[in-house]
């Protein structure tokens, strides 16, 4: 029997423990809107501590970074779940791929979709180099099984539309109401107090192949730009980030579920599920976190990258970045960050909130870096740390869970 416990809901990287495990889908996805225990917050400390990330939001320029644990209140699975469901759903060739690439990461303490998906391109990386050489044998061999180029290029896309049918499920409910209430919050509430001093669009940067942030956005009639002209199928055209009059932009910085390549193109085009297209529909663009190939021309990767940059480093106003839901897992996106920091002559700050608790890994490299300390502000589960501040609690501050976030930002306490 399954022991009782909050459902983790804000970072991929957690355990998820249930009390309704084995319950319809819909009944657990209704209680992410059950108003969540915010007594944990009620300490003095921990108010002024919020209070201060209240007069951020609405006194600089907010941009936010969402990983898979912004998504997860929805019913969209994290990473570790859609690595279960692909390898229960492949079969054939693509299952022997992805079997003898999970097989090479044995003895790692975690891997996920998005490893497997960064193997295989960098196998058909190697194979299609071989065959370009002119090689005896253009093959790759994978867990002493050889597979070519074109092999493992259906694999990944495999891999892809099963990672796409586990997001999209129209047999799963899809709660997307904590998301419209962080949008009604953050282009409401706390916009009324930057919105004469800083008009500027509010930044998007998720790092999730879901469309929920786009869907809330639109359910609140917030105008959006998110890359593409058009309408729910669309072609992608850079130069929209540029228009003045949208209030928000979104940035998919690992590609969409309703991304994909078309005849000859080299760029995406957006085309909603059930939409027939006869060349290369099932060329989903969607990039795992780790490869260089989404570093090419090849796909919108490079543009939106320096979108992002360019967002990152104001000229002269002070600009905000809340990171949530992200576990600090790719290195590119961790590399972009640590670099707008240093480059922002001290105009950025970070908000993070994290589950870890206290600061590890990348978080720890920039509370313990005195050049950077006191422009990262971590609110961690066991405490808040922000410069030479280490305040630590006995007890959870579950502020990382995405819908608790929503409800401190709303004003509940």
């Amino acid at each position: 029997m399954a022991q009782p416990s909050i459902l983790p809901l804000g970072d991929e990287s957690q355990t998820i423990v249930a009390a309704t495990a084995g319950q319809p889908e819909c009944i657990q996805s209704e209680l992410s809107l059950i108003p969540p225990d915010m007594s944990a917050f009620r300490e003095p400390a921990i108010g002024i501590y919020l209070q201060e990330l209240e007069g951020l939001l609405t006194q600089c320029r907010v941009a936010l970074l969402m990983g898979a644990g912004c998504s997860k209140c929805a019913g969209v699975p994290l990473m570790d779940e859609l690595t279960s469901i692909v390898s229960r759903r492949l079969n054939g060739t693509s299952l022997e791929v992805l079997t003898g690439v999970l097989e090479g990461f044995e003895g790692a303490p975690r891997c996920t979709i998005e490893d497997v998906m960064s193997e295989i391109v960098d196998l058909v990386a190697i194979a299609e180099r071989r065959a370009l050489r002119g090689a005896a044998a253009p093959t790759v061999s994978v867990n002493g099984t050889s597979f070519s180029s074109d092999l493992l290029g259906t694999a990944l896309d495999d891999v892809k539309r099963e990672i796409a049918k586990a997001i999209i499920d129209p047999s799963k409910n899809k709660h997307i109401e904590t998301h419209r209430a962080l949008i009604r919050t953050i282009h409401g509430t706390l916009r009324a107090g930057r919105a004469s001093t800083f008009p500027h669009a509010v930044d998007y940067f998720t790092l999730n192949y879901d469309t929920l942030i786009e869907d809330a956005l639109s359910l609140e009639r917030i105008t959006t730009v998110d890359g593409f002209q058009g309408g729910a199928t669309g072609w992608w055209d850079v130069s929209l980030y540029q228009q003045q009059v949208a209030s928000a932009r979104v940035y998919k910085l690992h590609g969409s579920i309703d991304w994909c390549l078309c005849d000859d193109d080299i760029l995406p085009r957006r085309i909603r599920d059930g939409v027939a297209v006869a060349s290369r529909k099932d060329h989903l663009m969607i990039w795992p976190a780790a490869t260089k190939y989404r570093e090419t021309q090849r796909d919108p990767y490079a543009q939106l990258v320096s979108l992002m940059r360019r967002s990152l480093r104001p000229d002269a106003s002070e600009i905000v970045l809340c990171i949530c839901g992200y576990a600090f897992a790719d290195e590119h996106i961790n590399f972009e960050l640590d670099r707008a920091l240093r480059e922002s002559n001290g105009r950025l700050t970070f908000v993070v909130f994290t589950s870890d608790d206290a600061p590890a890994g990348q978080l720890k490299l920039w509370n313990d870096d005195p050049l950077l300390s006191e422009r990262v502000r971590i609110h961690a589960n066991r405490g808040f740390f922000h410069a030479s501040t280490a305040y630590s609690t006995e007890h959870d501050l579950p502020w990382w869970r995405f819908e608790v976030l929503t409800h401190l930002l709303s004003g509940h306490r």
